[in-house]
């Protein structure tokens, strides 16, 4: 039963999609299939498949035995926070390794090894999927780079293309990660769901803004101008280099302050609303109180019970759920890292592919912000019309993530 509700979930979120769709006369059914196929088989391979599991675990345990090179380097500077049979708090063990991947991936990029690999899977990508060479190039970038910084890499095509196009574009934005960060998402939760939800991702960000904002392309129109960063190639190496060290501290300050911020907020909110609601109930001579975890909840439980989760266990994601959109992915993962183990199968698979996204209020600023620098202010204005529609196409995404996750995950 709880099979046949995850199905009809898929379906429902395609609905909603197309409900919501700037154009619906337009939509590309023949390249929405294909997608949707793509993803099955994806999800199928990745999660069900002997091979598919086999692949994605050794990942899971390289990124891993890479993470102890990261350790290594902390324990140099500061040895008591990375002692044998210590307990390290999450910044340590989740953030810190940043200052090893971001300079990893900088390099690959400035050797011109990570644009090459973008570029095939890019172009792959849209042979299959039948869908504009730009976008699936970029949400290739977006799956190694991250969302802003693919935003950058791009900047020249962005300049060239239409105002729906860049929309497009912004939508696919609010369904990436980081590859940099990955290392730390795999730190808190399982990280095969993790590798596993990274492509599907990409896929469903494709599907669900093609179907928000169908757009008709002529085929000279479809062209890829650059998908490599010249002021790269202009810096000597170790100035690049150093550059990368000093953007990865600076990225690990930003998700510390932004962590420590969210959290205090939500504690403070959810203090209150205690306040309010228990002295409301008090005098009503009523027992309890609820707070900002179940009025958060209250919105994404109908999705989660879709997700084909029990009544019970669909209560307690949604509350993770919608407190990810409002503060991040982090917030969540931390909250949940030292008891996910003891999940179902299921529930485990659907919240991990849930949270692996940046799918959230704060990203919404960060691409409006990122677009401004980029396009002009006619198209910059067109997008900021459309925020809604962009944080309504990351919920989507992250929703048809976890569901398709969630049909091979029992």
């Amino acid at each position: 039963m709880f099979l046949l509700i995850n199905i009809i979930g898929l379906f429902v979120f395609l609905g909603i999609a197309v409900l919501c769709s700037r154009n619906k006369k337009n939509i590309q059914w023949g390249s929405v299939g294909i997608l949707v196929l793509v993803n099955l088989v994806l999800a199928w391979f990745l999660i069900y498949f002997p091979w598919g599991k086999a692949a994605v675990h050794g990942l899971a345990n390289a990124i891993a035995w890479g993470i102890e090179s990261a350790h290594a380097g902390t324990g140099f500077a500061f040895s008591s926070w990375v002692k044998p049979g210590g307990q390290m708090d999450m910044a340590v063990s989740a953030l810190f390794p940043i200052l090893l991947v971001v300079p990893l991936f900088d390099i690959l990029m400035y050797f011109n090894i990570l644009p090459k690999i973008i570029g095939g899977i890019g172009w792959v990508l849209a042979k299959v999927t039948r869908q504009p060479k730009f976008e699936s190039f970029f949400g290739i970038e977006m799956m190694f780079l991250g969302n802003t910084e693919a935003l950058a890499v791009s900047n020249e095509q962005l300049k060239r293309i239409n105002e729906a196009r860049v929309l497009t574009i912004a939508m696919m934005s609010m369904s990436s990660v980081s590859g940099a960060i990955v290392g730390a998402y795999v730190t808190m939760v399982p990280g095969d769901l993790v590798l596993t939800a990274i492509p599907l991702n990409i896929i469903n960000a494709i599907i669900i803004a093609s179907i928000l904002n169908p757009i008709s392309l002529e085929d000279k129109e479809d062209v890829i101008y650059s998908i490599r960063n010249n002021e790269i190639e202009r810096q000597p190496f170790f100035s690049f280099l150093g550059d990368s060290v000093l953007n990865a501290g600076k990225l690990i300050l930003i998700i510390i302050a932004f962590v420590i911020s969210f959290v205090a907020l939500s504690d403070l909110i959810d203090r209150l609303i205690h306040l309010i609601t228990g002295g409301i109930a008090h005098l009503m001579h009523i027992k309890g109180s609820f707070g900002l975890d179940q009025i958060l909840g209250a919105f994404m439980y109908p999705f989660a019970l879709l997700l084909g989760l029990p009544f019970d266990e669909a209560w307690h994601v949604a509350q993770q759920m919608s407190k990810k959109i409002v503060t991040n992915e982090f917030v969540v993962m931390g909250e949940i890292s030292k008891h996910i183990d003891s999940y179902s199968a299921h529930r485990r698979a659907i919240i991990t592919t849930f949270l692996v996204s940046f799918a959230n209020f704060s990203t919404i600023g960060m691409i409006v912000g990122t677009l401004k620098g980029i396009v002009d202010q006619k198209t910059s204005d067109f997008v900021a019309k459309y925020v809604p529609m962009m944080l309504l196409a990351g919920i989507l995404v992250s929703l048809m993530t976890a569901g398709f996750v969630g049909l091979f995950a029992w």
